[in-house]
């Protein structure tokens, strides 16, 4: 029975013929079958996996060197393009909409021979944080079907928690990648900001938006971050920092670092107290094994979340602008009377979901001229002086340990009616 530890084992079973990429696929769509009730995937590209999953194996039985991701079992959030597949955002708005282009991390994928088994459920435009807020339904944690995955990626997630495929690319604006890999008891990265091409993501807020990796090991996400990071003629913001080989910087057991923690975080009244004592044995193991770990003052704690909210609304309101039921997406039906304004308002009130709604709403509200100066320039300043803050931070230190979340994985519909306790889950991914 095939069976999957890590990408290099993988492998290195391929090339000694213990199994096939065939093998792996069909067991990932036998997999994808029985779980199906985790609403985990939107669409799964049967016919066209297997038969990718064939060409790679008479590639590699005819002798053809193998990409670094050859015969890799991807998934890919419902927000990044595959070419003449749908893409929907997980919205009523785009539902049936054909990507006409591959995002570069999709292209990039392929290129190194890595299969795309299907598109993964999550929150509607990658807003919000239980993937509750899907058009299509709600996904459900694999390790109890009673409580959400974390959000927004939360489909991309549980993907990877449950067996359903090797590695899977979610999009993190202010946690949603690391939030339900935290959920899910998986890894989830969210590279830095410009390190992988935004090309073919679809927008929510483009300073902060991010491509990340979930996978089972942190070597798999290094291996996966190599292959789609890098220069990219199609995004502006592109870090132009030649990409490292990051798999093989893992090894190096030896060196000490210097980390930081904020006093705040552990002494955050929201903070759950298993997760504040499972974060304070961490520190004195690093401690032990002779690493430097300090406590520093954050006093700004408090204001990374309004600060995110502000920002992120204010993009999402005029990045979804776009969408008015015109050039494409969904059209509202309209009666004889209705004008231009009528189709703009019925299309985007039928067809967006609650969540969305409530955020253009704040964006709208936040860059409106009698309150620009008093909501969104105050934001921006405040971004400046958080990054000012970092960066003094790294003269002095290698990283800084934070939680990931305030609590474990809650139950579905137990933040549903709150926004307010929603959005402050959000209190320690929002600041990277």
């Amino acid at each position: 029975m095939f069976r999957f530890s890590t990408i290099k084992d993988y492998h290195i079973n391929l090339l000694n013929g213990t199994t096939t990429c065939v093998a792996a696929i069909q067991f990932y769509l036998d997999s994808i079958r029985t779980k199906n009730h985790l609403n985990a995937f939107l669409e799964v590209y049967t016919t066209e996996a297997l038969q990718q999953a064939a060409d790679l194996d008479a590639e590699r039985l005819a002798g053809k060197p193998l990409g670094k991701l050859h015969g890799v079992v991807v998934a890919l959030k419902d927000v990044i393009c595959y070419k003449n597949h749908h893409v929907s955002a997980a919205s009523k708005i785009l539902e049936n909409f054909t990507a006409i282009y591959n995002a570069t991390a999709t292209e990039k994928l392929l290129a190194e021979g890595a299969i795309i088994i299907g598109r993964n459920n999550c929150d509607e435009f990658a807003m919000g944080s239980s993937s509750e807020n899907s058009a299509f339904g709600i996904v459900k944690n694999a390790l109890d079907e009673s409580r959400v995955p974390g959000g927004s990626s939360g489909g991309s997630a549980v993907s990877v928690q449950a067996g359903l495929c090797m590695v899977s690319l979610g999009s993190d604006t202010g946690g949603s990648v690391r939030q339900p890999a935290d959920f899910c008891g998986i890894v989830g990265l969210k590279p830095s900001y410009g390190r992988v091409s935004r090309y073919g993501l679809i927008a929510y807020a483009s300073s902060f938006d991010q491509i990340g990796i979930f996978s089972n090991t942190i070597d798999d996400a290094a291996l996966v971050l190599e292959v789609i990071a890098g220069a990219d003629d199609f995004d502006s913001t592109i870090s132009q920092i030649p990409v490292p080989e990051y798999s093989n910087q893992l090894s190096d057991n030896t060196k000490k670092y210097r980390f930081a923690y904020f006093k705040e975080t552990l002494e955050h009244k929201g903070l759950d107290a298993e997760i504040a004592a499972s974060l304070k044995k961490y520190i004195i193991d690093l401690q032990a094994q002779g690493h430097t770990v300090e406590a520093i003052d954050f006093t700004m704690l408090d204001y990374v979340v309004p600060t995110y909210y502000v920002l992120t609304t204010a993009e999402a309101s005029s990045n979804l602008s776009r969408f008015d039921g015109v050039k494409f997406g969904y059209r509202a039906k309209l009666n004889a009377s209705d004008d231009l304004t009528e189709l703009y308002k019925k299309s985007r009130s039928e067809a967006f979901g609650k969540e969305v709604q409530r955020r253009i709403l704040l964006g709208t509200f936040v860059l409106s001229a009698g309150y620009y100066d008093a909501y969104f320039t105050k934001a921006q300043q405040v971004r400046r002086l958080l990054n000012n803050t970092t960066t003094d931070i790294f003269k002095n230190y290698d990283a800084i340990i934070s939680p990931t979340v305030p609590t474990t994985a809650f139950k579905i519909g137990e933040k549903s009616n709150d926004p307010i306790e929603m959005f402050l889950g959000d209190i320690y991914t929002v600041f990277a």
